[in-house]
């Protein structure tokens, strides 16, 4: 039996599954949803639904695999319940849930038929604190469905409050300009969420087996979820789909918590959105307020994010479409087709359908005054043409609504004054709760189907009736339709809505220009049959080969794609609250130890140490560049050991590190030891590649003038072998597209010259060809081997991409002419991040400790040399070494 680890004793006692029993027991594994104390539920297996039962009996054979099993968590639980006649809990799936259509459609893909789910989410109804515990135990065994239970205030406060109060409004483009637009950020509502989203971490863990199963959570109810998650498991598979629009960086940034949740999704394995438009903009936000950089990897979008590979997909949701074809195939759905036949074409009335919450962003209104606009231009529509406005009521509740509400019914009061005649009603507002059947009905005899939303994360409606106007044998009979004849349908749709874009045979209209999709209207009515079928068909092969069982197979496959590599990485949690994270690094990546580094120091007769400069020896962050005279001295302690070999790699000029220069000219270093006390300028160059010719300058510096002029924030730096182009104070987005346009008209203007064009994050470079940190050190080595010297010590350490060459030639060095057989390689970079060394500091400040310590030795080395000696009781050059290994004097760093 496959090895698993376990997070309690119920789950160890009871196997590993809840309807997998362990082969040596027999015994069914107990679940672990324990809302009362000294209750162990699922000890009887009468009651179990009969798929759970043929579950049972199928892992009676002990060498079995464990069954997939996929945590599903959401605001609401895809189940209806309801007071039965005698008082009890009547509960029922509720199959307009897409929770549920999507275990049913999932099972109908290959691999997937036998897939367990779990579903873990809150009821729409108030459940007493005394009834709790029985209806969790009954929710579970029935439906294998873990409630949430929030207490009234709480609940309200997290969904009316903070989800429908600040972000349902603010990720619809609606800033928070007044309290009655959007509203004003409420940090007790903000408590509220972070509560509920805890409250939910907890229900998973009850039930979750962290090695082996999937937790796929859904919407902005839950975005914090995963670093709570994270927190407890850091090699969860966990993915998060967003089924509303993402907003731009300019409406998100409005956000206070905006931080807190980007990193929260940042948690999240595989990342889902319903268009390239939402995505892009979440990766506008990462860019621009975290930094990140995305690329493509091999058809997929990435960001690493501390080590790790977080996914974004893009994937519009579908349609049921078993359910919608047994919908059509209901008596009552026949009956009502027949009934709307007589009230519409019979009469020779042509309707037209909408269909919409009513709430502020489905643009009601606007697409009743654009068909107040359709008739006041075109009066031959007049008698003829009907819109049939279904409303549903709305998922929120407060002023706006009522407001809707309001102006729509005074509206249609208008309109249907203006227009109307003794036997027409121009428009028709459907406001009362529709069974689906009756909804399907209209779509079968609409003509054409309004989708006007002036935002809307998918929105099925689209789909819903592409499938209805397919109709079936039964449908076409009541019609009159015979089997040859194309089907055919008309759709006006926002292009602010998430299905626009998989609908191109849709008429798409800007739904505030009242006019357009007036005319849009007309257009749909004078469309052609012939035409009309063409576009029906184009969407039909999409709607039903794109149906919400592909939706989530494909996303589980990303999934776990995504995840494949987790248990192949080291994983460890670092910082607090919701600024935690994950850091998964290669299992050979490690901390240097300074106990470890001065202990291969002393042992060494001859020694290679190799130092970048930015973000090394001197924060990265520091306007300072000087070096100051304590990291001089300690440098120079260094370059005094004749076993020592010290190579500064850098590319400031000498002015800016003449301080530097003139300490090692004063000592006479280098005439009197021999010893390379080298810099990246010129004269290192030379051994590297020719690039004594600087003519080029005067080329590309003009060039990147320009740019620096049009690109606010950048800045040009003049280096002696190089000129850098550095972007990393301008706008992430708009540098980004600024540095590759300047790549490449460098490399136009340059063709001819000895030098190589390089954009990386942040900046532009220029320099001669065949110059880098790596050749650099490998003519380092080649010049000690040449001199008889094989170093059986070298340290080599930096913080950026470019010091990526140097790591490469010195960890491979190892197995080459230049090392002695025993030599040991410390190649350290700065900060816990993907790299070729295989050490890692934190911070400057750590390896300015390490050389510390190593320049100490040399000098008590030398010391001893002299004759001299420790007085007894004198403390040891390094302090820090002892104890915690942490410095009690820092005043030495810069």
């Amino acid at each position: 039996m496959a090895s698993r680890s376990y997070s309690n004793l119920l789950e160890l006692a009871g196997g590993a599954d809840r309807d997998q029993p362990l082969p040596s027991l027999g015994q069914p594994r107990i679940p672990r949803v324990m809302t009362a104390s000294g209750i162990v539920p699922g000890l009887d297996r009468s009651d179990a639904p009969a798929d759970a039962a043929a579950s049972v009996a199928s892992d009676d054979q002990p060498d079995q695999p464990p069954r997939e099993r996929t945590i599903i968590v959401a605001n609401q639980l895809p189940i209806r319940a309801c007071r039965g006649a005698d008082g009890a809990w009547e509960f029922s799936w509720d199959q307009d849930s897409l929770l549920r259509q999507l275990k049913e459609a999932l099972r109908a893909h290959q691999g997937r038929a036998h897939m367990d789910f779990v579903y873990i989410g809150g009821l729409r109804d108030d459940i007493p604190a005394e009834e709790q515990d029985k209806v969790a135990l009954e929710l579970y065994d029935r439906f294998r469905c873990v409630p949430a239970f929030l207490p009234d205030d709480l609940r309200s406060r997290f969904y009316h409050g903070f989800c429908k109060q600040q972000l349902w409004p603010l990720f619809h483009y609606m800033l928070p300009l007044s309290p009655e637009l959007g509203g004003r950020f409420d940090r007790d509502l903000w408590k509220a969420y972070l509560s509920v989203n805890k409250i939910f971490t907890d229900k998973i863990m009850e039930v979750i087996n962290p090695e082996e199963d999937f937790v796929w959570v859904h919407d902005y109810h839950l975005m914090l979820l995963p670093t709570f998650l994270r927190k407890k498991f850091n090699r969860v598979r966990l993915g998060f789909f967003l089924h509303s629009p993402f907003p731009s960086s300019e409406i998100y940034k409005t956000l206070p918590v905006r931080e807190e949740v980007l990193r929260a999704l940042l948690n999240a394995d595989l990342i889902g959105f319903h268009t390239f438009d939402y995505a892009r903009h979440f990766l506008s936000c990462c860019s621009r307020m975290l930094g990140m950089k995305y690329e493509s990897q091999r058809g997929y979008i990435g960001l690493e994010y501390y080590g790790r590979t977080v996914t974004v997909k893009i994937l519009p949701v579908g349609i049921h479409l078993m359910q919608l074809q047994a919908v059509l195939n209901l008596p009552e759905t026949g009956l009502k087709v027949a009934e709307l036949m007589k009230e519409f074409p019979d009469r020779h009335r042509i309707m037209m359908l909408g269909v919409d919450d009513m709430d502020i962003f489905k643009g009601i209104s606007l697409k009743l005054l654009a068909f107040e606009e359709l008739l006041t231009q075109h009066p031959e529509y007049r008698g003829k043409v009907v819109l049939v406005q279904i409303a549903n009521p709305a998922r929120g509740k407060g002023k706006d609504v009522k407001e809707v509400q309001d102006e729509s019914y005074a509206m249609v009061k208008r309109i249907n004054e203006a227009f109307g005649q003794p036997d027409y009603q121009p428009v028709i507002l459907i406001d009362r709760p529709l069974h689906f059947y009756e909804r399907m009905a209209y779509y079968v005899v609409a003509e054409c189907c309004l989708v006007t939303a002036v935002r809307d994360g998918m929105n099925l409606i689209p789909y819903e009736y592409i499938i209805a106007r397919q109709g079936n044998e039964k449908i076409d009979r009541i019609l009159g339709l015979s089997p040859s004849t194309r089907k055919k349908s008309m759709l006006v749709v926002s292009e602010f809505i998430g299905c626009s874009p998989s609908l191109s045979g849709a008429i798409r209209v800007n739904p505030w220009n009242i006019e357009s999709v007036a005319e849009a209207m007309d257009k749909a009515l004078h469309t052609g049959e012939g035409e009309q079928a063409l576009r029906h068909e184009k969407h039909h092969k999409f709607v039903s080969t794109h149906d919400v069982g592909y939706w989530a197979n494909s996303f589980l496959q990303d999934l776990a794609r995504t995840c494949q590599d987790h248990n192949k990485r080291r994983c460890w949690g670092i910082g607090f609250g919701l600024r935690f994270r994950v850091v998964a690094l290669d299992t050979s990546f490690k901390k240097l130890a300074a106990e470890q580094l001065i202990s291969a120091y002393r042992k060494a007769s001859t020694r290679a140490i190799l130092l970048d400069y930015d973000g090394t020896l001197m924060p990265e962050s520091s306007f300072r560049k000087m070096p100051s005279s304590k990291t001089i001295n300690m440098l120079n302690s260094l370059c005094r050991d004749e076993k020592n070999l010290v190579l500064i790699a850098s590319t400031k000029t000498r002015a800016t590190l003449s301080e530097w220069f003139s300490a090692c000219e004063d000592l006479g270093l280098a005439a009197e030891h021999g010893y390379f006390i080298r810099l990246e300028r010129d004269a290192e160059w030379e051994t590297c590649g020719p690039a004594t010719d600087f003519s080029w300058k005067q080329i590309a510096e003009p060039v990147m003038k320009t740019y620096t002029e049009t690109t606010d924030g950048s800045i040009i730096e003049d280096k002696e072998t190089a000129i850098v182009w550095c972007y990393k104070d301008a706008d992430r987005d708009f540098g980004s597209c600024q540095a590759k346009e300047l790549h490449d008209h460098l490399e136009s203007v340059l063709s001819n010259e000895p030098v190589s064009v390089k954009a990386d994050l942040n900046y532009v470079e220029v320099k001669p060809q065949g110059v880098s940190k790596g050749l650099v050190a490998k003519r380092m080595l080649s010049t000690m081997q040449e001199l008889g010297l094989q170093p059986d010590f070298i340290l080599c350490v930096g913080d950026d991409r470019s010091d990526e060459d140097m790591f490469e030639v010195i960890t491979t060095a190892v197995d080459g002419p230049y090392l002695s057989p025993s030599a040991t390689v410390f190649a350290c970079t700065i900060g816990q991040k993907p790299s070729k060394a295989k050490y890692y500091l934190d911070e400057p400040a750590d390896i300015k400790r390490m050389i510390r310590a190593l320049a100490s030795v040399s000098d008590q080395e030398l010391a001893l040399e002299e004759g001299e000696e420790l007085e007894e009781g004198e403390d040891p050059p390094y302090p820090f070494l002892a104890g915690d290994g942490t410095s009690s004097d820092d005043t030495w760093l810069d």
